[in-house]
This record gives C-alpha cells, structure tokens and sequence, in this order.
C-alpha cells in the first residue's frame, strides 16, 4: 500500500487554493504533492509509488 495523507479540500479551502492554483482554476483531485514540491493531477498509482521510490 502506498503511504499518503489525504487533505479534504471541501473541510480545508486553502487546500483547495492550492490545488486550483496548480490546475489552470480547476479544482482536480487528486492532485498529488510531493515532498520536492512538484506535484501530479490524478497520476496513476504506479506513478506515485515510483516518483516516492525516488525520492526515498
């Protein structure tokens, strides 16, 4: 299983901000952020797994 956090962006608008901010106003999830500061819209699990692999 793959680790995360999930963030409720209707119980946490500034969540929310962000994530429309990184989505052309459109409020996408799930929208991954990664500890590097990049970040995914709706990425396949294998994608996250390999991009956490990565960063250890």
């Amino acid at each position: 299983e793959t680790p995360y956090t999930r963030i409720d962006v209707e119980e946490h608008p500034d969540a929310g901000e962000w994530v429309k901010s990184v989505n052309d106003g459109n409020r996408v999830v799930p929208t991954v952020k990664y500890s590097d500061g990049t970040y995914a819209t709706n990425p396949p699990a294998g994608d996250v797994r390999r991009k956490l692999a990565e960063l250890g």
